[in-house]
């Protein structure tokens, strides 16, 4: 299963994918390539520390979604890569139709709370906020409705009565990296 990641950040779910990949925890699943729409992103200095392709492509001028010609360009380079699975992994944009089109039923997303509670920005400080005693993360498919896709999987994190919402991020970061590998391995298993 050839496998892309799309991000905005700093990349430790690539990260975290990559190094899974490295000791054979990926199954059949290889990452073939590293996207970011931003040129200064952490995602694409993983690259070259894995030997796997780091690419910027220009998103156009919409901050917060995929659209016209921005969508285009993404298009053209996830397609080049003939990936079997697109992981976004702290991507930041809304994906659209054609985006969603191109590469239909194969787009996961990794999200920081137990969807559907708490969809959008800012996740794991919305559920501190509410003064949740569980959240966690979810990986699941992508579909036109933000953050409403059909969920994969999802793991679990107690908040404290210790906690803060930094010691809360780094739970919640923690859960990712190992469900994310998690997921990405059971698909592959699964041929899906």
């Amino acid at each position: 299963m050839r496998v892309v990641i799309l991000g905005s950040g700093r990349g430790s779910n690539a990260e975290a994918l990559l190094e899974a990949g490295r000791s054979g925890r990926l199954g059949g699943a290889r990452i073939a390539a590293l996207f970011s729409d931003r040129a200064d992103a952490g995602i694409l200095a993983l690259g070259p520390r894995f030997g796997v392709g780091a690419h910027f492509v220009d998103p156009g001028p919409f901050r917060t979604k995929l659209e016209g010609a921005g969508e285009e360009r993404f298009i053209a380079a996830l397609a080049a890569e003939r990936p079997d699975l697109v992981v976004l992994a702290g991507f930041m944009r809304v994906l659209k139709p054609g985006f969603l089109a191109a590469f239909a039923g194969r787009i996961v997303n990794l999200h920081p709370s137990l969807l559907p509670s708490f969809p959008g920005l800012d996740a794991i400080g919305q559920a501190w906020r509410r003064g949740v005693k569980v959240t966690g993360c979810t990986v699941h498919h992508v579909t036109p409705d933000v953050d409403g896709g059909p969920i994969i999987d999802q793991a679990a994190v107690r908040i404290e009565p210790g906690d803060t919402l930094a010691s809360l991020e780094a739970k919640v970061h923690s859960a990712e990296h190992a469900l994310l590998p998690s997921v990405v391995a059971r698909l592959a298993a699964e041929g899906t």
